[in-house]
């Protein structure tokens, strides 16, 4: 049986970045961030569970922390006047010693996100939709809107059946060996009244290629002399005399 390997994982300095960028002197330290990191996360995310939260980038400074939440509602999360966003960040600094700062960013393609995709999926489950239609739906959505390539995976009882199985939809390519291409995955559950329902959705977008790199051309040195030609005038001719 071939191992499954994380496709944003496998692509870690190679076109996909880190949602954590900070760093610990010593594993005590190290430990408790990735600690308050998770319950930061945490308290995003149940501050505004129909926002539409994709990703949230955690950022550490000597004094301060920035939190980049990316959401397909940013409305929501930032509420009237900016109400919301300010009780979050003052409940997010009463769990972090240091001064939080939020970012609050746009998701402009929702179809394209793979996790926001497969929540979708989740919440029709959840509302007793067919997975099929379900599916179908959402794949045909992430292609109008511009991807090459889509697979999304369902597991769990389906349609309330006694046995657990899984159901596969895909179009287009998901090339997951292929380390330039641009491939977003995400992972959502389904709680229904027959159990849990996991969803995954891989989305393709098309490879990302590194910029070209300028040719430097060597040229070799010309050595070129220049004499300078002194012109010489008549300065014999006497005054009165008109020279031909």
């Amino acid at each position: 049986m071939g191992n499954k390997t994380h496709p944003i994982g496998f692509r870690l300095g190679i076109n996909k970045d880190w949602q954590a960028k900070w760093f610990a002197a010593n594993r005590k330290e190290y430990s408790a961030q990735v600690a308050e990191d998770m319950s930061l996360r945490n308290m995003v995310l149940g501050s505004s569970p129909d926002a539409g939260i994709s990703k949230i980038e955690i950022e550490r400074g000597s004094n301060e922390v920035v939190v980049n939440i990316h959401t397909a509602r940013p409305g929501i999360v930032i509420g009237r006047g900016g109400t919301n966003v300010e009780e979050l960040r003052k409940s997010l600094e009463s769990e972090s010693e240091n001064r939080v700062r939020l970012n609050v960013q746009e998701i402009r393609q929702p179809e394209l996100d793979a996790y926001l995709v497969a929540r979708s999926v989740a919440d029709q489950l959840e509302r007793r939709i067919a997975f099929r239609r379900a599916i179908r739906q959402a794949i045909g959505r992430t292609m109008q809107a511009g991807a090459q390539g889509v697979k999304i995976i369902c597991g769990g009882r389906l349609g309330g059946a006694e046995i657990a199985r899984r159901e596969k939809s895909f179009e287009g390519r998901v090339p997951l060996h292929t380390l330039r291409a641009d491939i977003d995955f995400g992972i959502a559950e389904a709680a229904t009244d027959f159990g849990r329902i996991g969803v995954k959705a891989w989305i393709y977008k098309g490879d990302i290629l590194p910029a070209p790199k300028e040719q430097e051309i060597d040229m070799e040195p010309i050595e070129v002399t220049v004499t300078a030609e002194r012109e010489e005038t008549d300065a014999t001719t006497p005054q009165g005399e008109v020279s031909e």
